[in-house]
């Protein structure tokens, strides 16, 4: 890492060990990220059982470009961070997941969910179970009386409009998902 990885332990003694597995792990998180400015990693036991073992908890401080990441992971109840490894390892896991949305987020490449598309029933084939709808663009989709939901297929009409999701069928566009929108709505169609 290129900046200095600051460790501060909290009612443990400092141990070389444990340093040495925090630079490790610090080290990685480079790879998911190549500007960080700062990393600040408190170790702490702060709770004493006599007759349980000492939980761990692990607390990372990321300075990035725009803003900080912070990691604190005290989960009393994670019995498994009374090895101190897996409590660093957790963190730094959750760190690296921290860091790459991030990342994402910087490059722009941040999932979104399409709208569904709509569209207007054109076609009807009543005895066959299927039908056609005119999509806002001008092209026909392939349903099936399957598709439909939430309504009773009997009840479309030519000229309902309805949303829906568009997949690739094997004799091409269909509506893999239908809903009523109304009656008779004008749909506006782009030239």
């Amino acid at each position: 890492m290129n900046q200095p990885v600051h460790i501060t332990f909290r009612d443990i003694p400092p141990s070389e060990f444990i340093e040495a597995r925090i630079r490790e792990k610090a080290s990685k998180l480079e790879q998911f990220y190549d500007h960080i400015m700062s990393l600040k990693v408190v170790v702490e036991s702060p709770h004493q059982h006599k007759k349980k073992g000492n939980l761990f908890h692990i607390c990372i401080d990321l300075s990035v470009p725009e803003g900080e990441l912070v990691v604190n992971r005290k989960n009393t109840k994670h019995h498994a961070h009374e090895n101190i490894y897996v409590a660093i390892r957790d963190a730094f896991d959750a760190a690296r997941r921290q860091l790459q949305e991030y990342a994402r987020k910087r490059r722009g490449k941040v999932k979104t969910h399409q709208a569904p598309l709509h569209g207007m029933v054109t076609e009807i084939i009543s005895g066959e179970d299927y039908g056609r709808i005119e999509t806002q663009d001008g092209h026909e989709v392939y349903f099936h009386r399957n598709s439909i939901i939430g309504e009773n297929y009997d009840a479309l009409e030519i000229g309902d409009a309805v949303r829906f999701s568009e997949e690739m069928g094997n004799d091409g566009p269909q509506a893999s998902t239908v809903h009523m929108i109304g009656k008779h709505h004008i749909v506006d169609r782009i030239h």
